[in-house]
């Protein structure tokens, strides 16, 4: 296998994410080159806290990995401008998070990186800090460019995707626009062909409300919106079944030979997804011009620093993102 270089960046600093990179240096996913994209003092300091033998040791792009005789976690330098304590987020670090997630998407966009994974951020405390930020998908859209992303989670053979992200239950029928709708639906299907290598994906498309609207006498977005977006693009040869029901589309019979689940928002698919196989599901960030991949879970600040945070979800992601990379 090709050997390909990652960046990785652990995300909130006081939460696990530090931990993980560490843990993956502990025992490297074949075929990756991992680059954490971080402040190497505040992992050396996370490894001496957990006891781990890791040597942090800055990048080198034209350098091969270096040969310490024990596990080695390769940094791209961003400093944090402020003391770490594990389980006592600090928003004073706010700006640091988004920095390493900046230089990360300039690496990939420059092809120093042939992919971003990322670890969990604490959206509350970007926010605290005053810098509006919704999530990782989002920022990443804007910083690339691209005015839509579509975020899609996958564990096994299953992959639920969302026509919206993070957005508040109220606002989301709102969100539920036909331009949207059909821009979210092209990116899935020119993805799941080429970057996931299915030839003619059939996507099963949740209704919004319950019953899918139950003929129009439990909301009208399936009538007005969804069923149209579903035929317009049906004469463009896409195998679009829906709108369907949320509360049954799991179902064996509906998921037998479908490819990926179209839910309207964030609670309707994800909560069935991880319920199916948490800690092993990997976020997908689709429509990006570079490849993301994700954990499923998030900072989890009373494991930081303790040993017992599990790398499974995260060492996932790696392997989705070669994967993925495979494929291009």
């Amino acid at each position: 296998m090709t050997e390909r270089t990652l960046a990785l960046t652990p995300g909130e600093p006081a939460g696990i994410g530090p931990d993980l990179a560490l843990a993956l240096a502990t025992d490297p996913p074949a075929g990756a080159r991992l680059v954490a994209v971080a402040d190497p003092d505040l992992l050396a300091e996370r490894a001496r806290l957990l006891g781990w033998p890791v040597t942090i040791t800055e990048w080198a792009p034209d350098r091969p990995r270096s040969a310490h005789g024990g596990p080695v976690l390769e940094v791209l330098p961003v400093t944090c401008p402020a003391p770490v304590r594990p389980g006592h987020p600090d928003p004073a670090t706010a700006g640091y998070v988004l920095e390493t997630l900046t230089t990360a998407a300039d690496g990939c966009r420059d092809g120093r990186f042939h992919g971003l994974v990322t670890g969990p951020v604490h959206k509350g405390v970007i926010n605290a800090a005053g810098i509006p930020f919704t999530g990782h998908t989002e920022f990443l859209a804007e910083h690339a460019g691209v005015e839509r992303v579509v975020m899609c989670l996958a564990v096994g053979d299953l992959r639920v995707a969302l026509a919206t992200t993070h957005l508040p239950l109220a606002e989301v029928p709102g969100a539920i626009r036909r331009d949207e709708l059909e821009t979210t639906l092209r990116i899935l299907h020119r993805d799941l062909v080429e970057r996931f290598g299915i030839h003619d994906p059939r996507i099963l498309v949740c209704g919004l409300n319950p019953h899918a609207g139950e003929g129009g006498h439990l909301g009208r977005e399936e009538i007005e919106t969804i069923g149209p977006v579903l035929e317009a693009l049906r004469t463009e040869d896409m195998d679009l079944r829906g709108p369907l029901p949320a509360d049954t589309v799991f179902t064996p019979h509906h998921l037998e030979g479908a490819d990926t689940v179209l839910a309207m928002y964030h609670d309707q698919g994800l909560p069935v997804l991880k319920f199916h196989g948490f800690g092993r599901a990997v976020n997908i960030t689709l429509g990006l011009p570079w490849i993301r991949t994700s954990v499923d879970h998030g900072t989890a600040v009373d494991l930081a620093g303790t040993g017992r945070a599990d790398a499974g979800s995260l060492r996932e992601a790696v392997h989705q993102a070669l994967a993925l990379g495979a494929r291009t």
